[in-house]
């Protein structure tokens, strides 16, 4: 691949990532040293009830499933742009032939071809 398709790359992968680190933020805070954890809003104990406890919980519930599926994407992301550095990016790793432009398009973190 050439350094021009892969600085391409390279700003659609920091696009990529930087709207996965705003989704999370809506989903999760970032604790420094610990990573993210999925978070519900807040809510006054003192006058809680059983409702909105429930309500939280569930909330809380959903935000962690949407905060690890987009975790995962962010890791994958995370390691197509070190394949950059490494000028290994855009290779089959079951092969070791290159990954079709096409699938790198439609997936910028793919790491195997469909082929």
């Amino acid at each position: 691949m050439n350094k021009k398709d892969l600085e391409y790359f390279k700003a659609k992968l920091l696009e990529e990532k930087k709207e996965l680190v705003e989704e999370l933020g809506e989903v999760a805070k970032n604790e420094p040293g610990q990573g993210w954890e999925a978070t519900s809003g807040t809510m006054q104990v003192d006058s809680a009830d059983e409702n909105e406890v429930a309500d939280k919980f569930e909330e809380f519930e959903s935000n962690k499933g949407v905060m690890d599926k987009l975790q995962k994407q962010l890791i994958e992301v995370d390691a197509a742009l070190e394949r950059i550095e490494k000028e290994v990016y855009g290779i089959c790793e079951n092969t070791k032939k290159p990954i079709d432009r096409d699938r790198l398009e439609a997936n910028p973190s793919a790491r195997v071809s469909l082929k």
